[in-house]
């Protein structure tokens, strides 16, 4: 491609779907400068730092069955887990403890009375044992909308559920023709969770199996015309107990799934500039240094792992997940090292709200 041609479209102030395009086809060399320019839009716009989630995989029981997944309801040979409550809320109090700020409570799909009012509980047990001092982003998929609300309304504030792709026929391509695997479903679950007031994160993966470029194009701007407040998306993986491994030969190499995954982090970042961009630990399985290269072409949020090291090795999405032989306090010394070769800070003790809502919303942070 012209290279005239990106370092116009990388002057411009607002992509078009053509702009979008030609960013995400650029070559080794062309794709250096759109990192560099995307960096330096975060630096400018949410500042030079990197915030920290505390990631809780507390269950790997899942309802859904995707055809991807492999935690997926029908592969028996899945380990199943549930944490108790004692241990969730041991894990909440060490991000507390390290100064993170903030915790992601991430399971498998489930919709049940008594998951649910689990959820209320631990919510609410959680707040008590840090003084109300935790950001909790919940990652529960799809549930109703009164659910939704109660949650919010005891202390929740963001809630993350990846759409995984805006192609409602390839989103059939990947999910058993059911429904409980309903793309509008999906997708009304997003609008919700907004009119609600969560700080409102999704994502999709990147390399899948029939995807096309122009289907990513189309994914960055519906998160774009949506008005979403942060995002997490990363390179597809495969997994060898899923229905979609058998065509494992047809997908783009590892290394080119991987630096389109931190292309689509970088246009998102000129698209919108103000959002949380997490850099993904399935960069890390293609890359050893694969979020730090995140940071550095306009990600600002990382998630350490805190699920007790005992369970991490049976969440597993994809094959070659990293760290799952670790313990929390391995996470942060290891983290502090690499974020510092970045030029990036960790923004301990800050919220890290989305900038974004907090324009759309009129609201500040009081940290």
């Amino acid at each position: 491609m012209d290279p005239k041609k990106i370092k116009d479209i990388l002057g411009k102030t607002i992509l078009d779907r053509d702009d979008i395009l030609s960013l995400l086809s650029t070559d080794e060399t062309q794709q250096k400068s759109l990192f560099t320019v995307a960096n330096d839009l975060k630096k400018r716009e949410v500042g030079n730092k990197v915030f920290f989630r505390g990631l809780i995989e507390f269950s790997n029981i899942c309802a859904k069955d995707c055809l991807y997944c492999g935690i997926r309801r029908s592969n028996l040979n899945v380990t199943r887990y549930n944490l108790s409550d004692e241990e969730i809320i041991d894990a909440a109090a060490y991000s507390y403890e390290q100064n993170y700020a903030s915790i992601v409570l991430q399971s498998g799909e489930i919709a049940s009375h008594t998951h649910t009012t689990r959820i209320e509980s631990l919510l609410k047990k959680i707040h008590q044992k840090t003084n109300g001092s935790l950001r909790v982003t919940l990652s529960l998929g799809e549930q109703s909308d009164e659910t939704y609300k109660r949650w919010f309304d005891i202390g929740a504030q963001r809630y993350l559920i990846r759409i995984e792709t805006t192609n409602s026929e390839l989103y059939k391509k990947i999910h058993p023709a059911d429904d409980n695997h309903n793309f509008r479903s999906r997708r009304k679950a997003l609008e919700s969770l907004s009119k609600i007031g969560y700080q409102t994160g999704t994502g999709v993966m990147i390399g899948l199996p029939f995807q096309t470029i122009e289907d990513l194009a189309d994914d960055l701007l519906f998160m774009q015309e949506f008005g979403i407040d942060m995002v997490g998306m990363g390179p597809y993986i495969e997994h060898k107990d899923t229905p979609l491994y058998k065509i494992r030969n047809q997908l783009l190499p590892l290394t080119d799934r991987f630096y389109l995954a931190l292309k689509m982090i970088s246009v998102l970042r000129l698209l919108m500039p103000k959002i949380n961009i997490a850099a993904a630990t399935a960069l890390q399985a293609i890359d050893k240094m694969g979020r730090e290269k995140a940071l550095m072409a306009g990600a600002n949020v990382i998630m350490p792992n805190i699920t007790p090291g005992k369970y991490r090795d049976s969440y597993k999405l994809y094959d070659n997940k990293p760290c799952t032989n670790e313990n929390a306090d391995d996470c942060t010394p290891c983290l502090e090292a690499r974020i510092g070769i970045t030029g990036n800070e960790i923004a301990y003790g800050e919220w890290g709200d989305s900038k974004f809502f907090q324009g759309r919303n009129n609201m500040s942070s009081d940290k």
